[in-house]
């Protein structure tokens, strides 16, 4: 799952510095299918940049914002698309073959609640309205980087956290989720020390289950790699 932040800048790095990210663009093969949903169906679901200055324009209606950063296939934000109509949301992901499955499912079943952004998330929130318009926000098993030297690439980072708690409302949800071990600590120990979140079971405290999210490849994967999963689950405060 393909994650973008900046663990080292603040919100508006210098030009001349060279930005930290935590994806690398694979853009694998692309299916007949998936190659048709991005023509035919971007124009319709696809999310542009510029329009995040005001979110909410993105959709017909006002309602509740989900985002889902890094959503990979799009398994878990179809899902809950179909399962909460009525409330908005919006994909974050850079890797054209899952965003092309998506689209080609989601007109399939007719969902109309969805927008997709394949640009680079942390950059394009940075840019949106620094206002609260997040009511609940997914990170589902990003890449860990789990080399000690590639730890600076990992999304769940003090700057990652400040530019996404100014746009998230009052008591909205930040879900978490991986399979490695010490990215969970990491995730527990930024976020339980970061100000502007609550645990909502208690310091470094996990979730007993996935909650109402499925389960997507990613996890799969690290279950079939004998790995562990941690869900977490803090609030806006």
């Amino acid at each position: 799952m393909s994650t973008p932040t900046d663990a080292s800048t603040t919100e508006h790095p210098p030009a001349h510095h060279r930005r930290i990210r935590s994806f690398v663009r694979r853009e694998g093969r692309l299916t007949p299918a998936q190659s048709r949903a991005l023509d035919a169906l971007l124009p319709r679901y696809g999310a542009a940049v510029a329009a995040f200055a005001q979110p909410t324009s993105l959709f017909e209606r006002v309602a509740p914002i989900t985002i889902e950063i890094g959503f990979g296939d799009g398994d878990n934000l179809l899902a809950a698309c179909q399962a909460h109509p009525e409330r908005n949301y919006i994909g974050f992901e850079v890797h054209r073959p899952g965003v092309g499955r998506l689209l080609d499912r989601a007109d399939k079943a007719g969902v109309t609640n969805l927008r997709v952004c394949s640009e680079d998330a942390a950059e394009t929130l940075a840019g949106s309205a620094a206002e609260p318009w997040i009511d609940q926000a997914f990170v589902l098993f990003p890449d860990p980087w789990h080399k000690a030297r590639h730890h600076k690439r990992r999304l769940i980072q003090p700057a990652f956290l400040d530019m996404l708690a100014q746009r998230m409302a009052q008591g909205a949800q930040l879900r978490l989720a991986t399979d490695w071990a010490d990215y969970a600590e990491h995730m527990a120990e930024v976020c339980d020390a970061h100000p502007a979140f609550v645990n909502a079971h208690g310091p470094g405290g996990q979730m007993p289950e996935a909650g109402d999210r499925i389960e997507t490849k990613f996890e799969r994967r690290g279950l079939r790699l004998g790995h562990t999963i941690a869900d977490f689950d803090y609030r806006r405060v």
